[in-house]
This record gives C-alpha cells, structure tokens and sequence, in this order.
C-alpha cells in the first residue's frame, strides 16, 4: 500500500497574482497615454494625476473604514481604473470632473459591492456614465490636437500644451464629419477624442502584448470586434450616407481599448469560453446599435454596463461541464 502525503487544492498555480496582473495591464496602458499627453498637452497629464492620486486615496480610506489594510490601495486595481478613466475623458476637462468620477468608480463601482472581485459593474464606466449624464457638456467638449513640433531640427511647443482650454473640435462618430476622417487618421491617432480614442495603434500593441502573455483570452476581443464590425459592414453596403464605415466603428472611439481592456476585466466578464463569446457579441452589438440609433455618439460605456449585468445570467447557463459529470463523459 502506498501512503500518499495529503495537501489542500489548489495544487499548482502559474506565476501571476492579481496585483501582478494590474500592473502588467497598467503598464501596457502607457504608451496610448503617453500619446495622448503629447497629443493634448500637460492638461491631459494633470487630469491623469488627478485621477490616479484620487482613486488610490479614496480606496485608502475605504479599506480603513472596513478594517482593512490600506496597502491594499496600491495592489494596482485603483490605479487601473483611474488610467482607464483618464482614459475616457475629454483631455481638457476640468480636474473636479477627475475627482468626481474616481471617487465614484472606487465608492460606488466597487467598494460598495465589497472590493476587489466582487463589483458587478465596471468601475470605470460606471463612473463615466454618471459623468455623461450628470455633466454632458463637461464630457462632450472635445478639443483638436495639438501636438510638440519637432522639424525643421526645432521643438515648438504649442501655447495650447500648456493650458487647460483648446480648440473645440468633433470626434470621428459625430454626426457631422461622418466618412471625412481618414483611415490613418483614426488608426494612427490624430484626431479628436479622449486619451483612449487618440491612437487604436498603441492600443492594439498593448492588447497583443496581453494575449502573448495569456493575461486575457481571445474570445471576447474578438467576438466584440466581430459583434461590431458585421452590422457595420452590411448596414454602410446598403446605406453608405446614414451609416458610418466599418474602419470608422474600428478604429474611432473606444472600440478597441474596449476590446482588450474594458470588456475583457477578469471580475466583469464570463468565465466560460462559450460565455465570453457571447458577452463580447453582445457587447459589440450593443456597441453598434447605440452609435447608429441613440442619441450618444459613442456606446461602449452602455453596451458594457448592460452586458455586465447579463454576466450572472450567462454564466449561470454556459457554465463548463463538472468534470466527471455525465455531460462531460459523453462529449
């Protein structure tokens, strides 16, 4: 008889944790940010700052008040939902419009459901629909880019770089520039638009980077991705005049920052494959339907709160089969 030496599960585990994969993911949010900074000058920086110093201190305080060690605050989830809500901000926004949203997204989207792994919704987008709505005219004046000119060996900063107002400017979904922004344009980012609508470039190096590491799965990226660019295709065929390009839903607006890094947080998203296939065709649906019906221009933060709020119900009829299951034998 052999005498096996008992231990409790799990029996084996890979070399990441959960602060190891928020920072990870912060890290690959850097370059994207960095353009926008230099798109739209030391305003967009501030904002940023203001984000992130906010988020950290709100949820300090939150982790006292449940008895908890504050040092949790800097296991890097914060500081990830104050870059991605940076991120979807107009860069020229008022700094009290940065701390409203991050005190939001830490009280209400996630410390109010118990921390981190237990929020329903995405924090950051909740946080950004409540902006939309409260304060539509703070989170809808976009300005035009303004980048540091580096020829003729010379470096000009513009004036614009150092302020907080600029040159108000239209997004690539407004109604009114429909197909007039080009594809290089959109896809390099040189257009108007929040820090994570500047360059969908940088944003699809980092969400590559993701992949290769196996950090995030490729069913919802490209499911979503898919869920837009299908009614895209089809509906610009039948009516190029009322509908906008399919490189247009791509590449303008937070489709791809949603892709692979808004629709796919580990605690908001489905856990089957099956599941998240689902999730991400919702999500891209969701995402069409809104910038070619509603009254918004861009849906990603309603399509991802909607389909949020679907992930128990999902998850609940596309589970994986137990293993030794009659289910499972029979496949």
């Amino acid at each position: 008889m052999i005498n096996y030496e008992l231990s409790s599960a799990p029996f084996s585990h890979s070399e990441n944790s959960s602060v190891r994969i928020m920072y990870i993911v912060c890290f690959t949010l850097v370059p994207p940010l960095g353009f926008g900074i230099y798109q739209f000058g030391l305003n967009a920086l501030h904002l940023l700052l203001t984000c992130a110093v906010t988020a950290v201190m709100v949820e300090a305080m939150c982790l006292r008040v449940m008895a908890r060690s504050p040092r949790a605050c800097f296991d890097g989830s914060a500081l990830l939902t104050a870059m991605l809500l940076a991120m979807s901000l107009p860069p020229t926004a008022p700094l009290w419009v940065g701390v409203l949203g991050s005190s939001f997204a830490i009280l209400v989207g996630k410390q109010i459901f118990g921390g981190l792994g237990q929020n329903l919704f995405n924090p950051a987008m909740l946080a950004r629909v409540m902006l939309l709505i409260c304060f539509p005219i703070e989170m809808t004046a976009w300005s035009a880019p303004s980048p540091i000119d580096f020829s003729n060996n010379l470096v000009i900063v513009p004036s614009l770089w150092l302020e907080f107002d600029g040159v108000t400017a239209a997004t690539a979904l407004s109604a009114e520039v429909m197909q007039q922004v080009e594809f290089s344009a959109l896809f390099f980012g040189t257009q108007a638009g929040s820090l994570g609508e500047t360059s969908a470039f940088l944003v699809l190096i980092g969400g590559g980077y993701l992949l290769y590491k196996r950090l995030i799965h490729w069913a919802i990226p490209c499911s979503l991705l898919l869920g837009v660019a299908v009614p895209a295709l089809i509906s610009h065929w039948l009516f190029p005049n009322e509908f906008l390009s399919i490189h247009t839903h791509l590449f303008a607006g937070a489709t791809m920052l949603a892709a692979f890094y808004i629709a796919t947080d580990l605690v908001t998203s489905p856990t089957s494959i099956r599941g998240q296939l689902v999730y991400g065709t919702g999500c891209g649906l969701l995402i069409w339907t809104i910038r070619s019906f509603g009254s918004y221009p861009e849906g990603v933060a309603f399509a991802v709160l909607v389909m949020n709020a679907t992930v128990p119900l999902i998850d609940h009829y596309l589970r994986p089969n137990v293993f030794g299951s009659k289910a499972a034998k029979e496949c």
